[in-house]
């Protein structure tokens, strides 16, 4: 075995890993055009439907995003009337986010696009629940 094996591209678990990533966000899209959201705005609707309200560090930790990209993001939320953004009276260091109507009625839009996404995938319930373990299993290692 050479030494710069641990090199080659096709060695490495990162690049299987990003590609697919890039390609499944790139087969979301004509679906998200639909619903005028970016991938990003997407997962960040998908927290909202579940949450109803929460706070931006939160939201940040549930998807994996520090504020420098969560900001400019709800902002966009928010001017297209998805979400609203205001500081806790509680505390005034949290900023809270909250669903709106229009918000929940996007839902609505939204509930059949992971199912066209399953279709594109093209994996078995057993296969595709085996790599979503694996995945979470990853980042559990990276952040423990």
């Amino acid at each position: 075995m050479d030494k710069y094996d641990c090199l080659k591209l096709e060695n490495q678990l990162c690049f299987p890993l990003y590609a697919c990533s890039k390609e499944i966000v790139r087969r979301y899209k004509p679906f998200l055009d639909e619903l005028d959201l970016t991938y990003t705005q997407y997962i960040a609707m998908m927290v909202m439907w579940e949450k109803k309200k929460t706070n931006v560090k939160e939201l940040g930790e549930c998807l994996y995003l520090d504020s420098g990209t969560l900001t400019p993001m709800l902002k966009k939320l928010e001017q297209k009337g998805y979400l609203t953004r205001r500081r806790s009276t509680e505390d005034e260091r949290n900023l809270m986010v909250e669903i709106t109507e229009d918000g929940e009625k996007l839902r609505e839009q939204a509930v059949t696009i992971p199912e066209r996404m399953g279709q594109c995938v093209n994996l078995s319930p057993e296969d595709a629940g085996e790599l979503y373990r694996l995945l979470y299993q990853i980042l559990g290692n990276i952040e423990a």
